[in-house]
């Protein structure tokens, strides 16, 4: 799911290569790696979990991916700043449309500079095609099976402290789900924005590799890097969830702990 700086330049020339670039379009004019498209992907949020909003959230997911030219044979690199949040929700929709062949600039553009690669600045235009994909409901979970299994569950709260002990409020309730366990998702990174070496990032996730893990934050993105780290470190059932804080903690039925 990782790809890395050097290994990318080498790939530049590869016509069954789609690179979306997954900044600002600010960030993204003034300098990108060449041939990347701009897809800003904070633009998706969702926080409806209901039967309904999950199937409109696939619509709207293969839509996006059709628009960015998802096919079969495509190979998908995102990348953002760092081995962020964005290039990482980016990762995880195309798992979730079982997808297999995708990845993430490790370090991101940021690395990609240090190290003098080549960048432009001209826009690259898309090639749509008619993205279908096929729907992998073990990467994903609602609000009904978190607050039916929340005895049963290993919720992982990527959010920042504040967030989580219901300082920082950002919905009509604060707080958090009850039982999570906070790790703010920027521990996975190290100073060069890479994310950090497996034994640093077991050590901070010293959970049995075969629980079933819940990741959540405000809309899905946060949670989706620590999603990322956990697959590349082996845990086998992890879980994004979708609404995040931005549906539980506006769902005045749900309950929550400070």
């Amino acid at each position: 799911m990782l790809i890395s700086t050097s290994e990318l330049n080498s790939q530049l020339n590869d016509l069954d290569i789609i690179i979306a670039d997954t900044r600002s379009f600010k960030e993204y004019s003034e300098g990108h790696v060449p041939g990347a498209v701009h897809l800003d992907l904070f633009a998706f949020h969702w926080i409806d979990t209901t039967k309904e909003g999950i199937e409109n959230f696939n619509k709207q997911t293969q839509n996006l991916l059709s628009f960015l030219g998802v096919t079969p044979e495509k190979k998908v690199i995102f990348y953002d700043s760092v081995s962020g949040m964005l290039a990482a929700r980016g990762v995880w929709m195309l798992m979730y449309f079982s997808h297999q062949n995708v990845s993430m600039l490790d370090g991101g553009i940021s690395k990609w500079k240090n190290e003098n690669l080549p960048l432009e600045n001209k826009p690259n235009g898309f090639k749509p095609s008619k993205f279908a994909g096929k729907i992998n409901p073990d990467i994903i979970t609602g609000f009904e099976h978190i607050r039916d299994n929340l005895d049963n569950l290993k919720i992982l709260d990527a959010r920042s402290i504040g967030e989580y002990d219901g300082s920082t409020v950002r919905a009509a309730q604060s707080g958090h789900i009850p039982n999570s366990i906070n790790i703010d998702w920027n521990q996975n990174l190290s100073d060069d924005g890479t994310f950090k070496n497996d034994s640093e990032l077991l050590q901070m996730y010293d959970i049995p590799k075969d629980t079933e893990i819940v990741t959540y934050c405000q809309g899905a993105y946060r949670a989706a890097n620590s999603f990322l780290v956990l697959k590349k470190l082996g845990f086998t059932n992890v879980k994004v969830y979708l609404g995040s804080w931005g549906e539980w903690g506006n769902r005045l039925d749900l309950p929550i702990e400070k």
